[in-house]
């Protein structure tokens, strides 16, 4: 079974599956500021943080089975699922398979979109970098991210996240990759989905297209979409604002669609 930490004792079960090269620590600076109406349980990916690597592919459908196997051992009811990234891929597959389990799904600075085949060969030629020469990996692409008017400041969590990424095991690494490239579109799924949907995005977001995300999203009343002053990485850049988003927006309601 996935690796898994809980927190807190609020009736609201909210569930956060980090991204690629993450981990849980990755909630680190998020976690303080979510409200305490929630109990946290976050979960470590296949082949990142303490969880085992599964296959040599780890696609989204398979991640999404084995959260489905902590939430049903934890016997929680209808949950939040809060996914970063490659982890808003695995609650979109998530979504598909069992969408009777959701209260809500957070797509958290990630996409609905496939990759286009510009993407699946960039994320293919990065094999051979994974295998022989990770840490440059890492190094060369983390600060990537992030917001690039804000790096200076940012420096401290750049690191942070680059010391993550280099404690996961490049076997589940390139597992994830190999999935990445296979998964498909999930419109569908969203137009389709009665759970709460909620949609973060950063405007300087290098990882995910942003302004396609937004323009593409269905017209829903349950679905709300926010844009913040940021990059990729918004549980680091803007903990305070995301967490606020996600208190109100999850246990509230605010306006359709909101600019921060």
């Amino acid at each position: 079974m996935l690796h898994h930490e809980i927190s807190g004792k609020g009736e609201e079960n909210l569930v956060l599956l980090h991204g690629f090269m993450e981990n849980s620590e990755i909630w680190k600076f998020l976690e303080p500021h979510l409200s305490k109406k929630f109990k946290i349980i976050k979960i470590d990916l296949p082949g990142h943080g303490k969880s085992k690597n599964f296959a040599e592919i780890h696609s989204m459908e398979m991640m999404a089975k084995e959260v489905e196997r902590v939430i049903s051992f934890l016997n929680l009811e209808k949950t939040h699922l809060l996914g970063h990234s490659m982890g808003g891929y695995v609650s979109l597959a998530f979504a598909e398979l069992f969408p009777e389990k959701l209260k809500s799904l957070t797509l958290f600075f990630s996409t609905f979109f496939a990759d286009d085949e510009d993407k699946k060969e960039q994320r293919r030629k990065s094999f051979r970098v994974i295998k022989d020469a990770f840490v440059h990996y890492v190094n060369v692409g983390i600060p990537n991210l992030f917001n690039p008017n804000d790096k200076d400041f940012l420096e401290g969590k750049i690191n942070f996240a680059k010391d993550i990424a280099l404690s996961t095991d490049n076997s589940g690494v390139l597992a994830a990759v190999k999935g990445m490239i296979e998964r498909t579109d999930k419109l569908e799924i969203l137009k389709n989905l009665d759970a709460k949907i909620l949609v973060l995005c950063g405007k300087h977001d290098s990882a995910v297209k942003t302004e396609k995300t937004i323009k593409n999203l269905p017209d829903k009343t349950n679905l709300k979409s926010y844009v913040l002053d940021c990059g990729h990485m918004g549980q680091l850049e803007k903990p305070e604002i995301c967490a606020a988003i996600i208190n109100t927006e999850l246990l509230h309601h605010l306006p359709k669609h909101f600019i921060f």
